[in-house]
């Protein structure tokens, strides 16, 4: 019995916490991405004195989208080895095998790397979008002060 419930909350773990923390990743790169956007459309560069001041205003909090961009995929494989670590007990307990249950419990150990991946290839798409906006504002600070 004790090890019904150790198996429950692990799986609990991988579904709520695991899972949970992608789609909380997830939506902190909207909002991130979303409030740069609105920055970049009301930034005025005649406000600006000195290009390293506008240049850390651009920047802002787009290195956080980079980040879970880069570590949403390695949440996501920690998600799958606690899935297939589980599968691979629950094996071990029973003691007979099932190859059915096998590929299901792999089946639904591998959606937490599918959803990471899910995550992170849009992180990375938006945080190359913010950088081209960062590069066409600095430009355009850097042609009308002539600075370069």
């Amino acid at each position: 019995m004790q090890t019904e419930n150790l198996l429950q909350y692990a799986e609990q773990v991988l579904d709520y916490g695991v899972m949970g923390l992608l789609v909380l990743m997830s939506i902190v790169t909207l909002w991130l991405f979303i409030e740069r956007m609105m920055f970049y459309k009301s930034v005025r560069i005649e406000d600006y004195s000195h290009r390293d001041n506008l240049e850390m205003d651009l920047t802002d909090n787009i290195s956080v989208i980079s980040a879970i961009g880069s570590n949403a995929p390695y949440v996501g494989l920690l998600g799958t080895v606690i899935g297939i670590m589980l599968t691979f007990y629950t094996m071990g307990d029973v003691g007979a095998v099932d190859a059915k249950k096998i590929m299901i419990g792999l089946a639904l150990a591998l959606k937490a790397t599918a959803m990471g991946l899910v995550v992170a290839m849009p992180a990375i798409v938006t945080y190359t979008i913010l950088l081209r906006k960062v590069e066409r504002i600095l430009t355009r600070f850097d042609v009308k002060y002539d600075t370069k």
